[in-house]
């Protein structure tokens, strides 16, 4: 009824130089394969492998993104903060001095979403080339 349970009490041992078996080990990795020995039995005994394939400009695009995402949610924090802090104001001084901090959040901002404009379009280039 469930899935039939397989002993394996067979044991094949194979020495590789280091080179080969680094070789061996990157192309594992490559895989969806969890365990070596799981890969080298598909391996041995003619059996589909499924190999991931990785997109470089789309990995690089994602790391930056996040780091960019992550710097637009600390701003958008810390402007959440100040507004909080104006609300308990009372006084004109401390009324100015929040302008000024505003204003520099303000140009943070700016400039992080020009970064994200610049990415986005640089990411669209590559890939309406290929």
């Amino acid at each position: 009824m469930g899935k039939e349970i397989l002993n394996r009490t067979r044991i094949a041992a194979v020495r590789f130089t280091a080179s080969e078996y680094e070789s061996l080990e990157r192309r594992f990795k490559a895989t969806t394969c969890r365990q070596m020995s799981e890969y080298l039995r598909s391996c041995l005994l003619h059996k589909p492998v499924t190999v991931k394939h990785r997109d470089a400009s789309l990995d690089e695009f994602m790391l930056e993104f996040i780091r960019l995402r992550k710097e637009l949610g600390a701003i958008g924090n810390n402007f959440n903060q100040t507004v909080r802090k104006l609300h308990t104001l009372q006084q004109i001084p401390e009324f100015r001095h929040w302008i000024l901090s505003t204003e520099a959040q303000r140009e943070r901002l700016l400039l992080t979403v020009s970064d994200i404009q610049k990415l986005a379009s640089e990411i669209t280039s590559r890939w309406l080339q290929s």
